[in-house]
C-alpha cells in the first residue's frame, strides 16, 4: 500500500504553546501591516500569506493546550486537523500563486504557473492521505509532532518544498528572490534541528517570512508612490 506515516509535517512547528500565540500575535500584526500597503489588487494574496501564517500558529497554540489537557479533547482534536489543512492543504496553494500573482512580467508567471499546478496537487494528494488515512499529533519533547498518511512519501513532501520554494526563484523582484535562496539552508536547518529532536523553530521562520513580504510590499508601495509623484509633477 503506498503510504508513509511520517511526522514530518509537524516541522512546521514551534516550542511551546506561548511561543505559537505571540508568533500568531506578531505575524498577525505583520500581516495587517501588510495589506494596509498593499496598492495593487496582483499583490493582495503575497499581503495574505502572514495571515495565514498567523492563523496557523494561533490553531497551534490550541492544540497545544489540547495535547496538554488544558481545553477540551473535541477542542484539542479539531485544532490539530485545523492546523493540517492547512499546512497541507492551504499553504502548498497559496504561496505559489501569491508569488506567481504578485509578479509583473507575463513570462515569469507563465513559468510560475506550473508550480502553482504542482502545489495544488500536492494539496489535493496530502489532504486525500489525511481524510483516508488516520492523523495524529503527541507533544514530542520542544514540539508537536503529526502523523499523517502520505501518499507517496518522500517524494510527495519533496515536490512540496519544491512548489513552495522555486516560484521565489523565478520572481523579478529581488528581495523575493534573495529570501528564496536563503529559504534552502534555513529549510534544511531546521528539518536537521527538528529531527534530531531539540527544538522547532519554524514560528520564528514563519515570522521571518511575514517581515520579508511586508518590507517588499512596503517598498513597492513607496517607489510606486515616488513614481506617480514624479510622473504628476512633470505633467
Amino acid at each position: 500500500m503506498w503510504h508513509d506515516e511520517v511526522d514530518q509535517w509537524g516541522d512546521e512547528v514551534c516550542y511551546s504553546p506561548e511561543a505559537d500565540l505571540i508568533a500568531g500575535l506578531v505575524v498577525g500584526i505583520i500581516g495587517i501591516d501588510a495589506l494596509r500597503h498593499t496598492d495593487e489588487r496582483r499583490d493582495l494574496a503575497l499581503a495574505a500569506v502572514p495571515v495565514v501564517l498567523a492563523t496557523h500558529q494561533l490553531i497551534e497554540g490550541v492544540a497545544w493546550w489540547g495535547l496538554q489537557g488544558q481545553v477540551p479533547p473535541d477542542v484539542g482534536d479539531l485544532a490539530v486537523s485545523a492546523y493540517l489543512v492547512v499546512a497541507l492543504g492551504i499553504v502548498p496553494v497559496v504561496v505559489p500563486y501569491a508569488v506567481m500573482r504578485c509578479e509583473p512580467a507575463s513570462r515569469r508567471r507563465a513559468t510560475m504557473l506550473p508550480f502553482v499546478v504542482l502545489g495544488l496537487t500536492v494539496s489535493i494528494v496530502l489532504l486525500f492521505g489525511m481524510v483516508v488515512g488516520p492523523h495524529s499529533a503527541a507533544i514530542g519533547g520542544r514540539y508537536i509532532a503529526y502523523e499523517t498518511t502520505t501518499p507517496g512519501g518522500g517524494l510527495t513532501a519533496g515536490l512540496y518544498g519544491i512548489a513552495v520554494c522555486a516560484p521565489f526563484l523565478m520572481s523579478s523582484h529581488r528581495r523575493l528572490v534573495l529570501f528564496g535562496l536563503a529559504n534552502i539552508p534555513v529549510l534544511v536547518l531546521l528539518s536537521v534541528l527538528l529531527s534530531t529532536g531539540l527544538i522547532s523553530l519554524w514560528c520564528i521562520w514563519a515570522a521571518a517570512w511575514s517581515v520579508v513580504i511586508a518590507f517588499h510590499l512596503r517598498e513597492s508601495s513607496a517607489a510606486q508612490f515616488t513614481s506617480s509623484s514624479r510622473a504628476a509633477a512633470a505633467s
